[in-house]
């Protein structure tokens, strides 16, 4: 029997990789990144933020008319209307509230789909949210969807989806007093200055017209000329726009779509195929006609037709 004493392998020893090499630039942009992280860092604790100044900042920002009017959005669950901060506003509370790192970043990108990722970073406190998600290159429509390959359609697709996830981070570490006070503050800035002048209420049924909403739809649900629309109606517009806009609801959740313009569409495109057709018949019935007609009004015709008439007086 042998007496040697048998080891067993440490199960925590990483396995070595073999032909890893980090390059030099990749090297250069790894330490590049950790210096701006540390300084951030250490700048957020040097100078932290003065919490009601900060607030202060925040609601001057939301006495702005477009502030305001891109602030909230509102959409309807279980019957009942919820209201939010918008993406807009959820990006100037960061900016006002201070030390707070946020954005998108493109992880990785295949043929078919990009991998992204949104986040929300609080320098002082070190509370981060983020998601990660992924977006197809792809494009739906009611003819059927196709693939996306032109870098800027790529670029605004990826940037549209992130843009409702940061919106989330940001308002995750965030207080929710900080919310609710700039959301009071955008409300009272609509109230204040809700324009129901000509020119505001031509302003907004653009704007509908743009997600394919149509005059009528908006009458329907205000029950009244648009003309005669008040200001918390005007309010309460700019909200469901925003809600529309940002992809939080869809129109059937707000608006009675069989209002939509569909009939007089099928009368314009069914015109052009009637009116041609009469066209052809007319001229091949009217181009036999004036052949006739020229063969019994040729000079010849009429000649021969004298000389048969004059012809038994010199025969006798």
């Amino acid at each position: 029997m042998s007496n040697e004493l048998t080891k067993v392998a440490n199960p925590f020893v990483i396995a070595k990789k073999e032909n890893f090499e980090i390059t030099t630039s990749a090297e250069a942009e790894i330490q590049k990144s950790i210096a701006e992280t540390q300084a951030s860092l250490l700048i957020a604790q040097k100078f932290p933020r003065n919490q009601k100044q900060a607030m202060d900042r925040i609601l001057i920002a939301c006495q702005r008319q477009a502030v305001a009017e891109n602030g909230i959005y509102s959409y309807n669950r279980g019957g009942t209307v919820i209201e939010g901060a918008s993406i807009r506003l959820a990006e100037v509370i960061a900016q006002n509230w201070g030390n707070i790192s946020f954005g998108i970043k493109e992880l990785s990108r295949t043929e078919n789909e990009s991998e992204m990722l949104s986040y929300a970073w609080d320098l002082e406190t070190n509370v981060r949210q983020e998601r990660k998600f992924i977006v197809k290159h792809w494009r739906d429509t009611r003819q059927g969807g196709y693939k996306i390959k032109d870098e800027r359609d790529i670029y605004e697709k990826t940037a549209n989806y992130g843009s409702r996830r940061t919106r989330a981070c940001i308002l995750g570490i965030i207080p929710a007093d900080v919310i609710e006070t700039a959301m009071k503050q955008c409300n009272e800035t609509l109230k204040s200055k809700a324009d129901t002048s000509p020119e505001s209420i031509k302003k907004i049924i653009e704007k509908f017209e743009t997600l394919k909403v149509s005059k009528e739809m908006i009458e329907k649900r205000i029950q009244r000329n648009i003309d005669s629309i008040t200001p918390a109606q005007v309010v309460q517009f700019r909200k469901i726009y925003n809600s529309l806009k940002d992809g939080l609801s869809i129109i059937e959740d707000w608006f009675d779509i069989s209002l939509k313009p569909q009939s007089a569409n099928t009368e314009k495109f069914e015109e052009p195929e009637t009116k041609p057709k009469p066209q052809p018949e007319t001229k091949e019935k009217k181009e036999p006609k004036k052949a006739v007609k020229k063969e019994a009004e040729t000079p010849a015709e009429k000649a021969s037709e004298l000389f048969d008439e004059q012809t038994p007086p010199f025969a006798d």
